[in-house]
C-alpha cells in the first residue's frame, strides 16, 4: 500500500441540485474518486457547498447520500482525517458530522502547515470586494436565532421548500461553464490584500466553479478547486507542490 501523505482539496459538488439522476452521478463520481485516493490520502478537504443544501435538526438530517457517507466513513475509519467546510449553501452544519465521522467541521477560515508550507483555506464566500448583499445575508443566516427558528419548521415543510429551491439554483441550471476575469477575480483581489500582512504558500478556495491556479506574487499562489457539476476537478498536494487535476 502506498504511503498515506497526500492533501487532497474538493468542493462545490452541490449533492442534491438539479435532477435527481444527476446528483445520484455526481455522487457515485465523487465516491470513484475517493476510492482512488484512499490509497495515499493523509487529510481530505471538502471545501464547502458539499449538498445544495444541508440542515440539521436535533435529531433530523436530510436523506440520501448514504454512498458518499459510507465511503466517507470508510476513509475515516482508516486513519484519513477529513475536513468539512461550511459553504454558503450547507452553512448549516452542525456536530453530526463530527460525532459519525470523526471529522472537523471548518466555519470559516483554516491555516494549517504542511510540510514547511503554510495553506489559507476558506470555502471563498463573502470574501473580497462586492457581493454586499450576500454578506448581510450571511451573518443572518449564520445567526443562532435563524438557525432556531428554522428548526421549528416539521422537516417534511422545511427541507422539502430547501430541495424545490435546489432546483432553480445557478449550478443546476448552468448550462454554459463560467468565465472568470482573473485580473478583477475578487478572491485574488482578496488574496493579495491578505499577503500584504501575513505570507502563505498556497490560499485555496472553492464558491467560483471555476478551477483556477493564479501566481499571486513570486511565492504565492491562488488555487480554486472548481466544481463537479461541469469540472469533477480537485487539487492535490504532494508534500512539495500542489496540482489541479481533473477526475475522469
Amino acid at each position: 500500500m502506498a504511503e498515506r501523505s497526500k492533501l487532497y482539496f474538493a468542493s462545490d459538488v452541490h449533492l442534491g441540485a438539479g435532477t435527481y439522476a444527476g446528483s445520484r452521478e455526481r455522487e457515485a463520481r465523487l465516491v470513484r474518486w475517493l476510492d482512488m485516493i484512499k490509497t495515499d490520502a493523509a487529510e481530505v478537504f471538502l471545501m464547502g457547498d458539499l449538498f445544495d443544501f444541508w440542515f440539521e435538526y436535533k435529531t433530523v438530517v436530510p436523506k440520501g447520500y448514504i454512498r458518499l457517507l459510507g465511503k466517507l466513513a470508510e476513509l475515516s475509519d482508516a486513519g484519513i482525517k477529513i475536513y468539512f467546510f461550511k459553504g454558503n449553501h450547507d452553512m448549516w452544519m452542525f456536530n453530526y458530522f463530527e460525532k459519525e465521522l470523526d471529522a472537523t467541521v471548518v466555519s470559516d477560515e483554516l491555516v494549517i502547515e504542511r510540510n514547511g508550507k503554510k495553506f489559507f483555506l476558506h470555502h471563498g464566500d463573502g470574501l473580497g470586494p462586492g457581493d454586499s448583499l450576500y454578506k448581510v445575508l450571511k451573518k443572518f443566516f449564520r445567526s443562532r436565532f435563524c438557525q432556531w427558528l428554522f428548526a421549528r419548521i416539521h422537516p417534511n415543510l422545511g427541507i422539502g421548500i430547501a430541495n424545490y429551491w435546489s432546483q432553480h439554483s445557478r449550478i443546476a441550471g448552468a448550462k454554459d461553464k463560467d468565465k472568470i476575469d482573473t485580473q478583477q477575480e475578487w478572491l485574488v483581489i482578496y488574496c493579495r490584500e491578505v499577503l500584504q500582512k501575513t505570507f502563505y504558500d498556497y490560499m485555496v478556495f472553492g464558491h467560483r466553479h471555476v478551477p483556477l491556479d493564479i501566481a499571486l506574487d513570486e511565492k504565492s499562489r491562488y488555487i480554486n478547486l472548481g466544481e463537479w457539476v461541469h469540472y469533477s476537478s480537485y487539487a492535490v498536494f504532494d508534500g512539495v507542490y500542489i496540482k489541479l487535476e481533473y477526475f475522469v
